[in-house]
């Protein structure tokens, strides 16, 4: 007697008579929605964007971006038209061999990410302040002299 299970949008054969079932690598990755960018299933892939804080004080924008694992030398910050960009492009390599067991094993990686950021008219282009300590990108945007966030006010409907 068989039974059907369904996961995750796949319906493998499940067996409840003489034979274990297993639970393969084949069975994981075609049961994942991969087109889902934004969900779980995307992320078990190693390919989310990394979280990011914002902070406004008076004198300065605060960005906290988290990217464990990167040098400094991994990330490129690029100011455009008041649009800050942030990105990192990182290529690993390995490579096993032994003679004496009798096997070579090459793996190679490629991580990338890009995140954007839209700038007030008040920052100053021209001091902008970054470092990277314990897998957290800082990134400090002064405030031009007098410039000030606009406050927010409503507008009445006629």
């Amino acid at each position: 007697m068989e039974a059907l299970v369904k996961r995750n949008g796949f319906t493998p054969l499940v067996s409840t008579g003489f034979l274990p079932t297993t639970n393969t690598f084949f069975d994981d990755f075609l049961s994942r929605d991969l087109m889902e960018m934004t969900g779980p299933n995307f992320a078990t892939l190693g390919t989310n964007l990394p979280s990011v804080n914002l902070k406004e004080t008076d004198k300065k924008i605060e960005i906290e971006l988290a990217a464990p694992g990167l040098k400094k030398e991994d990330f490129k910050i690029e100011i455009d038209n008041n649009m800050l960009t942030i990105s990192s492009e990182k290529e690993e390599e390995k490579e096993e061999t032994s003679k004496k067991e009798n096997y070579y094993r090459k793996e190679f990686s490629y991580q990338s990410f890009s995140r954007s950021f839209n700038l007030p008219d008040y920052t100053d282009e021209n001091h902008i302040n970054a470092n990277y300590k314990d897998g957290i990108l800082h990134v400090d945007i002064a405030k031009k002299e007098g410039g000030k966030k606009k406050t927010a006010k409503t507008i009445a409907i006629k």
